[in-house]
Formats: C-alpha cells, sequence, structure tokens
C-alpha cells in the first residue's frame, strides 16, 4: 500500500517574520493563527497544505545543519498551483510588486504553463497552471 498524507507542512527559515509576513499577504496568502506566534507563522497554500515561515533562530532549534545562504544557494523550489494562466501571472505580478525578485521568466509548455519568484528570503517559488486534460 502506496503511503498517503493528509497534509503536508514545509518549514522554511526566515531572517525577518513580520516582514515576511507582510510580503505573502500582499501576495493573498492568509495565516492561521493558531499556529503563529512571534518564532514562527503558519501560511495556508490550501485547505490541506501549509509552509510554516520559522525565524532563523527556531529553525535551527530543529536542527543541526547549516541554513544554505539563499544568496548563492537554493534548497528548495517549492510549486504550488494556480486556477489559470491569467492567476499564474497575479499572483507572480503581486509578488514582484511586493518586492519579489523574478526567478524565471514565464515558461509555456501548452500544457502548461509556469512563472517563477524568488520572496525576500531568497526561497525560490513557482506557480503553476496546468491544464485539466493533461492531468487525466
Amino acid at each position: 500500500m502506496a503511503l498517503q498524507s493528509n497534509h503536508i507542512f514545509v518549514n522554511l527559515p526566515v531572517k525577518d517574520l513580520p516582514k515576511t509576513k507582510e510580503f505573502f499577504a500582499q501576495i493573498g496568502f492568509e495565516f492561521n493563527a493558531q499556529f503563529t506566534d512571534e518564532n514562527a507563522a503558519c501560511m495556508v497554500i490550501s485547505e490541506h497544505n501549509f509552509v510554516m515561515l520559522l525565524t532563523e533562530d527556531y529553525f535551527k532549534s530543529f536542527t543541526n545543519k547549516e541554513i544554505p545562504d539563499t544568496t548563492d544557494n537554493a534548497e528548495v523550489i517549492i510549486a504550488f498551483s494556480a486556477n489559470s494562466r491569467k492567476q499564474v501571472d497575479e499572483i507572480v505580478q503581486r509578488a514582484l510588486d511586493a518586492g519579489g525578485k523574478p526567478f524565471n521568466d514565464p515558461v509555456d509548455h501548452g500544457f502548461m504553463y509556469t512563472w517563477s519568484f524568488e520572496d525576500p528570503n531568497g526561497h525560490l517559488w513557482e506557480v503553476l497552471y496546468m491544464e485539466p486534460a493533461a492531468i487525466e
């Protein structure tokens, strides 16, 4: 039997939690107050998917490994879906307007459209739309 999980929590270290929360709020994300305090913010991606934005000191309490310098290193690209090509563009444009940096130019594969941005902490985000017929 294949493993199936009900929820996913991605944990990311952040340098400035209030600034990071404001950045993602400007894009349109909401936060679960039950799991948000001065050390962490639970950003809601969808009903069952969340990103835990953790201050670097708090993040370090979970690992003995060094936090990579995202100026020169990438540790992950977080991809999430949008409901349309137009929404991909809207989300990335809001991220850029909020102070994010361009990561990759938009890419149109025909059945899938993606565009990416870098958040204020150097984490990479890819927004994608896939034609429903391509999924079936």
